[in-house]
């Protein structure tokens, strides 16, 4: 079966491709100055006279070279054109025979107007920004900014919803110049309508602070920059969706814009109960606003503050067996002054989240099997507030501040089915209402050409109260907590309260020793101070509390950390090599004070970091990275009295517990070629850690208790990550390699176990774009979990062909549909499942009209489960997860 999946694919891409090529016919040749040298990054256009169409453009490559398809049997016009050189038209007929063509331009008298030049052709290279025009590259079924970003060459979006430009991440997104809430890449490619963008501006190696651009490191650092169309300027756009269906479906999604140079206005809602997740938990957590800082981010150690999830779930693939949703977001920017931004925004989000789960877990150390089936009711209300001030009165002066405030008010109810030896039905209550404000302010000034400063300060407080209550037949953690075993239940019921106070600050400073060296100087300290305390209790059947007061089984810490630092870098670009090699020195303190004693950490460390990187090419480059970093635990870890993780597992810390030291090496290969829109990514790392925190664990059946250590046993973890897309005319291919290798140990019932997991990922697609006919993407990903602990092993596949496919026809009709097809199963063929997904949409709007209408089907195949598999050092677990079932949308648009 596994066979036959392959060869369809691959067959169907295939013909899929020889059909897509039949009709074409190859245009290559090279462009040189009147002088016979190279032009690099000039642009060639076929323009078709029947229709005045775009059919084929192409970039030079560093040689002058160009290669692109135009059809067989047409007339063109064959435009080429470089900044500075007078244009140049061909006229060109061609018949079914590939066609060489070399050009020579001239210097213009005239300079060329930069804004003409890059909206006549449609993509143009300016150093690090590459300018895409977009209506060179949109097919007619684009809704989003996510549908015209998979069109342009370079640019992906992945299943997070991130957006990928050459293999990094886009962390920031603007339009117009002004960031679209805080920068965020899900929120925009998710929401901005295609029909209003004119260009897309990738912008390589961004730095917010234009006076560190040059100082720092910006390798990694994309930012996009939209420019909306003339007709969205200065008024309000935007659209108002509704769409209703049977069974009680519904959905409502107004969105209102406003642009211009002084104020912009964003509004997003969206409310359904359709599975449409517009913000999840995870998006919460992760909500950064962009880039954090200027200066370097990693000074040597790693010190986190505070929780994100406190045993609350998270929807898989942000599917459910039922989701209701109410998202609002509000986001502004407001220019006082010429010299004066305030920008800020509001974002609320409400779900309610219905989960079923059956899952099978294989207890390592005692061998026991556990069976679960679980369902969970889940209210989610998460509220962010940001309110941020930029005041540039110069080239040499730049302050920024910005207040963050994140509000949360969670519970979830789940009830589970346990089967072991005996069955156990457990009621489970989680609830957390955490606040946290963050304060940023950040100063750049720039004495003259060789004198740098940067200060960068960030404070912030965090209040968690996280309540835990479960309700089982069988008595938990027998010998452990002394329950009153006098009960029809036992009632279990866990308070947590941690306060938090943290402060970061860092100045550097940077020494321009010649415009090809520089040395930075940095100075800075992190301190944080925070208090935690938890009881367990017992509500008997009378209704009264029974306290403990053991004190295993309270908690009254308060822990504080220090760390001042002192740093050096020095920074040389010598020719092709950019070498950046430093240290830090590092003086810690941590003291955690409990039941009556304080222990104390000190310690002072150097930690050392390289780059380097040999570029090939403006765009091909080749980097090394290697740091030392000390990584050090919250409160959560010293604090000695138990901790309710969930029904069946404990967590006890170690006040004893110090420092681990994490050894980090990877090597990046980056190449993107816009001659032949040819993309290639590696990457390879490795990670030792020494000293590491382990978990003791202590099992018995399927009770756990975990604990914290600090051990010689060191463990390893090595990924490889490999990605490759180019362009054949109207077709892009793709290929996509992971591995990831981790081997660990613990202690388990005081013995050491090793535990080694390897996983790998392959993917590989091929996709037309053509614009006056139906397009297909077709693709296959392969999956391999295999886990070894020694005393169990398993492995599990997962196959998933899937398949793309739009069509724009009749004038005003829109076809969308795609298809996901999984088959899950595991070596030792005790599971095996096969299901998809297929979902497909219509719509119609009439040329010029501001109405579409549509229908949209989702799970069409009514598919009711996902699998996956898990592992940890303590369990194997395969599980089944219940999605919601098909379902048909009517909808209404209106385009302000």
């Amino acid at each position: 079966m596994k066979g036959t999946y392959k060869i369809a694919v691959w067959v169907g891409s295939l013909l899929f491709t020889v059909g897509a090529l039949a009709q074409n016919i190859t245009l290559k040749g090279m462009v040189k100055d009147s002088l016979q040298n190279p032009l690099d990054m000039a642009n060639v256009m076929a323009v078709n006279q029947d229709g005045q169409a775009l059919d084929g453009f192409g970039i030079t490559s560093p040689e002058g070279k160009f290669q692109f398809n135009v059809k067989a049997n047409a007339t063109y016009v064959i435009r080429v054109s470089f900044l500075g050189f007078t244009t140049k038209e061909i006229p060109l007929t061609t018949t079914t025979q590939d066609v060489d063509l070399d050009v020579v331009l001239y210097e213009s008298a005239e300079s060329l107007d930069e804004v003409e030049v890059v909206y006549e052709i449609p993509v143009s290279i300016k150093g690090d920004t590459i300018i895409y025009n977009t209506d060179s590259f949109v097919t007619g079924t684009e809704k989003k900014l996510e549908d015209v970003l998979s069109r342009l060459p370079g640019v992906e979006v992945n299943d997070d919803g991130e957006i990928e430009v050459e293999g990094k991440t886009v962390t920031k997104v603007m339009v117009e110049g002004e960031d679209f809430f805080d920068g965020d890449s899900k929120l925009a490619a998710k929401n901005i309508p295609a029909n209003a963008l004119d260009k897309i501006e990738v912008l390589r190696n961004y730095s917010e602070v234009s006076q560190l651009k040059g100082v720092t490191n910006n390798q990694d650092n994309v930012a996009i920059n939209l420019k909306l169309k003339a007709g969205k300027k200065k008024f309000w756009f935007g659209e108002i969706t509704g769409g209703a269906g049977p069974d009680g479906r519904y959905t409502a999604n107004p969105k209102l814009f406003y642009y211009s140079p002084d104020f912009s206005l964003n509004l997003l809602t969206n409310l359904n109960n359709v599975g449409e997740v517009a913000f999840s938990r995870r998006d919460y957590w992760n909500f950064t606003g962009g880039f954090q800082g200027a200066t370097r981010s990693n000074v040597g150690t790693s010190f986190t503050t505070g929780s994100s999830g406190l045993g609350i779930s998270t929807a898989q693939n942000d599917r459910a067996k039922e989701i209701d949703t109410k998202f609002g977001a509000l986001n502004f920017t407001l220019k006082p002054t010429d010299v004066w931004t305030l920008n800020g925004f509001g974002i609320y989000s409400y779900t309610n989240t219905l989960m079923e789960t059956e899952a099978s877990r294989v207890f390592i150390a005692s061998n026991q099997t556990e069976q679960t089936t679980a369902s969970t009711d889940q209210v989610s209300k998460l509220g962010l507030i940001k309110l941020g001030s930029n005041y540039k009165p110069n080239d040499t002066f730049q302050w920024n501040y910005d207040v963050l405030v994140r509000l949360s008010d969670e519970e979830e109810v789940t009830n589970t089915l346990s089967l072991t030896t005996t069955a156990d039905t457990i009621n489970e209550q989680n609830s957390q209402r955490p606040t946290t404000i963050t304060q940023n302010s950040n100063v750049y000034y720039t004495a003259n050409e060789s004198n740098i400063f940067a200060l960068e300060a960030s404070y912030e407080y965090a209040d968690e109260n996280p309540f835990y209550n479960a309700i089982r037949e069988q008595q938990p953690f027998l010998g452990t907590i002394p329950f009153n075993e006098e009960q029809s239940v036992y009632n279990v019921n866990q308070d947590q309260y941690t306060q938090t106070h943290r402060l970061d600050a860092k100045l550097d400073y940077f020494w321009v020793t010649s415009p090809k060296s520089h040395v930075n100087f940095t100075l800075g300290t992190t301190v944080s101070e925070q208090r935690f305390n938890s009881k367990i209790f017992q509500i008997l059947d009378n209704g009264t509390s029974e306290d403990f007061n053991e004190s295993v089984l309270n908690n009254d810490v308060d822990f504080s950390f220090s760390d001042a630092f002192l740093g050096m870098h020095y920074k040389l670009v010598a020719g092709k090599f950019t070498l950046n090699p430093g240290f830090h020195v590092h003086a810690y303190k941590a003291t955690n004070t409990q039941l009556g004693t304080s222990v104390s950490d000190d310690l002072v460390n150097i930690v050392p970091d390289m780059f380097i990187q040999y570029q090939f090419k403006d765009s091909e480059s080749l980097r090394f990275n290697y740091n030392i970093t000390r990584s050090f635990s919250d409160i959560n870890s010293f604090a000695s009295g138990y901790i309710f993780n969930n029904y069946n597992s404990l967590y006890q810390g170690n006040r004893d517990l110090e420092s681990a030291l994490y050894h980090n090496v990877s090597l990046n290969f980056f190449s993107f070629k816009m001659f032949n829109q040819q993309n290639i990514f590696a990457n390879a790392s490795y990670s030792k850690r020494i000293d590491a925190f382990k978990t003791n664990t202590s099992i018995t059946g399927i009770n756990q208790v975990n604990s914290p250590i600090n051990s010689n046993l060191e463990d390893e973890t090595l990924s490889a990550n490999g990605n490759y897309q180019r362009t054949f005319g109207k077709l892009k291919v793709s290929a996509q390699t992971g591995l990831s290798y981790g081997n660990t140990n613990n202690i388990v019932n005081g013995e050491a176990q090793n535990s080694q997991s390897f996983t790998q990922n392959y993917t590989a697609s091929v996709g037309s774009s053509f614009v006056k006919a139906p397009n297909l993407e077709l693709g296959y990903r392969y999956t391999v979990n295999d886990y070894n602990t020694g005393a169990t092993n398993a492995t599990f596949y997962t196959e998933r062909p899937f398949a793309k496919f739009d069509a724009a026809f009749l004038n005003g009709f829109v076809f969308l549909a795609d298809y996901d097809y999984y088959f899950y199963r595991d070596k030792a063929e005790t599971v095996e499942n096969k299901y998809g997904f297929l979902n497909a949409s219509l719509s119609y709007q009439k040329p010029k009209s501001k109405w579409e209408y549509s229908i949209e089907a989702t799970n069409l195949t009514n598919n009711e489960v996902l699998n996956r598999d898990t592992y940890n050092d303590n369990f194997i677990s395969t599980s089944a997860y219940f999605v919601q079932p098909r379902y048909l949308i009517f909808k209404i648009k209106y385009d302000l």
